[in-house]
């Protein structure tokens, strides 16, 4: 208690004495046995409340004790009742359960994990993926101030994410694993890995590899095929041994017909070999039926043509032609025309352009006549300088025309375009913004603009072939930029028009990929609409079986996520409701179970999560001898802790009840003794 606080105290001592013998002491006429009574209630329920309006503090202490908490975290993936090992874990779980032991010295929280952390036991064992690593940072992250060993029961597969071996040395909680499934190496022959493009085009082939692998010691022969329905048309023989445990097959395979085509690779099992789901692997290709012959109109020559050229030509079944203003020719036969820089040799191209509606590519940089450009077109303006400047791109996330990622434009070098202002004059959706001299800017760099049908994107800058060169030195290929031109040349070249309801999925997806299917839709004015209301109907074309789902509002789309979907034939329309709109169309969900794949427990990467977190691998039947090490284990005492808590009087209602009792007593005395 404060000096002060005693001062106080003392103070409201004495001014109760003084009251109390002032009135029933020195006021009193006649002094009586009965006055010094009064005089003692008077002082005390003075004293009281004076004390209450002081109100001191007091510390209390409280004990009480801390059990550490015991984290049992168990694997619902379906890898588990592959292995055969569900009703272990669920009889393991029980044990645990039911000891005595431990709950008297743990406070024990059970988990259930797959794809992410749930704070329930709800075990079904049908998850289709697995992240330990993810699973493990959860934990430790919640329980980072705690005492909690964390009981792992799982096969230690993982089928995405980070390597959970490698990441547990950051964590703080020891781990227990648990291991569930059989630990020992049996035969088995695997397609590990397949891998083939989405896409190829009709009347080409296209390439397939694939990886294969044997566990074993046994010299085996067996064969490798690949089958499009009940026709067989690719198979080779393919030999492994304890030591050549792996092999690389690559073949092309023809596209002879358009549409998406489905096929099964399967590596042949052997006699003896127990899981055979690993043998086989679904997957497709969409045939595309489709040239586009593209026109470039320079008056210059420029590194730039010889790099777009290379990129438009990466695709076979595009064709690039370069020609001068004055050497066009048949400008109906080509899909979209790129125009360079132009300058006022340009002025007949843009009269067949208007006249024949086709879409374009508008590049400019230092050479740009922008005079001319102001006044052959109204859709967008340059303010006139004739300076030039260099503007580093900037990724715009939330662009909409067509589905695009990032492909590291903040390391690509800067094009040169020219200074000032440019002004857009109608809607426009931009891809890339200006960052000039690190400064963020919100000014287009490369844009796509769409009005009365007519589709046109706007670079506002040379020298994109150091983009290309620098894509090489990043990624040791010229992938990324040639999609990149690609997907500006796709959607220029498509005659499509715009509608107000647009539909973005994939031809076929893998049962084991997100299945997004995204709904983009537009007021009359053809301006994103938050406020609609858009659901979607999935119809199995096998069952007949419908459901309905609402699409969500996500960025500048509406999404759904349908990675719940059984392999099969799907169709869908999405309806805007209160409208009448909608959009139909068809994917594929490819058989694929990566739970499947796995033949035993990976012990090793268990183990060694065990060792770095200084903790203890056991088996099912070990279960004893887990629950007596860790009630042994003095790492995990329960701790006897105290708490201060610091108490006002004015909170102890008893001294107000006291106060109210003596001034009640002295009333009656007072009314008794006729002093009232």
């Amino acid at each position: 208690m404060q000096t002060q606080t005693i001062l106080l105290i003392i103070t409201a001592f004495i001014i109760a004495l003084i009251v109390a013998f002032y009135q029933y002491l020195y006021r009193a006429k006649n002094r009586q046995r009965k006055s010094l009574f009064f005089a003692f209630l008077r002082f005390l329920s003075v004293f009281a409340l004076l004390v209450l309006l002081i109100n001191p503090t007091f510390k209390k202490n409280t004990y009480f004790l801390e059990k550490p908490t015991l984290v049992v975290a168990v694997d619902n993936s379906a890898s588990i009742k592959h292995l055969e090992q569900d009703q272990n874990v669920v009889q393991f779980i029980d044990k645990i359960k039911n000891s005595d032991k431990l709950k008297e010295r743990f406070d024990v929280n059970y988990y259930s994990f797959a794809e992410d952390l749930n704070d329930s036991l709800s075990l079904s064992f049908d998850q289709k993926q697995t992240n330990i690593a993810k699973v493990l940072e959860d934990i430790d992250q919640i329980y980072k101030n705690a005492v909690a060993p964390i009981l792992l029961i799982t096969d230690g597969n993982q089928t995405y994410g980070r390597d959970y071996q490698f990441s547990s040395n950051r964590f703080k909680q020891q781990v227990f694993p648990v291991i569930t499934g059989d630990s020992t190496i049996m035969t088995d022959t695997k397609i590990q890995q397949l891998n083939v493009n989405r896409y190829a085009y009709l009347k080409n082939r296209f390439p397939v590899e694939a990886i294969l692998t044997y566990s074993g010691d046994q010299n085996i022969n067996t064969r490798f095929e690949i089958r499009s329905g009940n026709l067989t048309i690719y198979s080779k023989e393919i030999s492994f041994s304890g030591e050549e445990n792996s092999r690389i097959v690559n073949l092309t395979l023809p596209a002879s017909s358009p549409g998406v085509v489905q096929y099964n690779a399967r590596l042949v099992p052997v006699s003896n070999e127990k899981n055979t789901v690993n043998n086989n692997k679904a997957f497709a290709v969409e045939v595309l039926d489709q040239k586009t012959s593209v026109l470039v109109v320079s008056d210059i020559i420029h590194p730039d043509l010889g790099a777009i050229k290379k990129s438009i030509e990466s695709n076979e079944r595009r064709n690039l032609t370069i020609a001068k203003p004055s050497e066009i020719v048949g400008i109906e036969d080509y899909q979209m025309i790129i125009i360079y820089q132009p300058n006022s040799r340009f002025t007949k191209l843009y009269e067949e352009l208007n006249t024949l509606r086709k879409n374009y590519f508008t590049i400019t940089g230092s050479k740009t006549d922008w005079i001319f450009l102001n006044r052959v077109q109204a859709k967008y303006t340059q303010e006139i300088t004739r300076q030039t400047e260099y503007y580093l791109p900037r990724f715009n996330s939330n662009y909409g025309a067509f589905l695009f990622n990032d492909i590291g434009f903040q390391n690509y070098p800067p094009l040169i375009g020219t200074f000032g202002e440019i002004r857009i004059n109608t809607n426009y959706d931009p891809l890339l913004y200006r960052t000039i001299s690190n400064i963020e800017t919100q000014e287009p760099l490369l844009l796509t603009i769409e009005q009365e049908g007519i589709r046109e994107a706007l670079l506002l800058g040379e020298g994109v072939w150091r983009w290309r060169a620098q894509n090489y030195l990043d990624e040791k290929n010229f992938e990324s930029f040639d999609d990149f031109l690609g997907k500006i040349i796709q959607y220029l070249a498509s005659s499509k028009r715009k509608s107000r309801l647009n539909t973005i999925s994939e031809s076929f997806y893998y049962g084991n990929s997100n299945i997004k299917i995204k709904a983009e839709y537009f007021t009359k004015n053809y301006e994103f609409d938050r406020r609609g209301n858009l659901r979607i109907s999935i119809k199995n074309k096998e069952t007949e079986a419908i459901q309905t789902i609402p699409m969500l509002l996500k960025n500048n789309s509406y999404d759904v996520d349908l990675s719940n979907l059984d392999a099969g034939n799907y169709d869908f329309t999405v309806t805007v409701i209160g409208e009448n709109i909608s959009k139909s169309g068809s994917f594929t969900v490819l058989e694929y179970d990566v739970e499947q794949q796995f033949l035993n427990a990976d012990v090793t990467k268990l183990k060694q999560v065990a060792t770095t977190t200084k903790g203890k691998p056991y088996y099912f039947n070990q279960n004893d001898s887990l629950i007596n090490n860790l009630l042994a284990d003095q790492r995990y005492q329960v701790i006897q802790k105290s708490k201060e808590n610091v108490v006002s009087l004015i909170d102890w209602k008893y001294l107000l009840a006291i106060v109210i009792l003596l001034l009640t007593i002295e009333w009656f005395a007072r009314k008794y003794n006729g002093l009232i």
